[in-house]
């Protein structure tokens, strides 16, 4: 059973990655790269302070770097510890894949892009939630995009993706009550 979702797993890669065009190559680079959000971080982080205060910015400033470090760590720990070939190194897929990524790491379960934009997203869409009630869709939309642009690039497979965002998910809600336990011990 495990080898037939694996197989599922790279036709569902192939199908995907090879609807790619060259006409949309150079968006979905734009969208993988690492500093392409950093506006987006920027305007969160003055939507923080706006409605919280120089105090709760500096604090969950500390916590985002505590969560986003936390997230790559145990992707790599995933990652080494599992072993899984990344599609562009992958004997029998990487010869049918669409690779346009300006680098192809080792090893992709779980994909550090997808854990990263979703543990950001569900941390400030559920944090600004109060004040923003829609933004946590368009965060949760931009990380799904995200996560996409791996597969597209030619360097994750769907099913890292998808452990990537479960994972992502499940650290922004945890680092997200952290913070409030932090705020109220320390600043309240």
């Amino acid at each position: 059973m495990f080898e037939k979702i694996i197989e599922y797993d790279h036709e569902l890669f192939l199908f995907l990655n090879n609807l790619g065009t060259p006409t949309w190559d150079r968006f979905w680079l734009i969208v993988t790269h690492e500093f392409t959000f950093v506006p987006l971080y920027a305007i969160l982080f003055y939507l923080i302070y706006k409605q919280l205060g120089w105090k709760v910015l500096i604090l969950l400033a500390l916590v985002v770097t505590a969560m986003i470090t936390f997230t790559d760590q145990v992707t790599n720990l995933f990652k080494h510890g599992i072993e899984r070939p990344r599609p562009c190194r992958a004997e029998g897929i990487m010869e049918l894949t669409r690779y346009i990524a300006e680098r192809c790491g080792r090893y992709g379960f779980f994909s550090g892009h997808s854990s990263n934009s979703m543990a950001a997203a569900v941390f400030a869409g559920l944090l600004l939630k109060p004040y923003y009630k829609n933004l946590i869709f368009i965060l949760l939309f931009w990380s799904a995009m995200v996560a996409y642009s791996r597969i597209y690039v030619g360097v994750h497979y769907p099913l890292d993706i998808f452990f990537g965002m479960i994972f992502g998910a499940t650290a922004g809600y945890v680092f997200y009550r952290l913070q409030i336990y932090l705020r109220n011990k320390f600043i309240s």
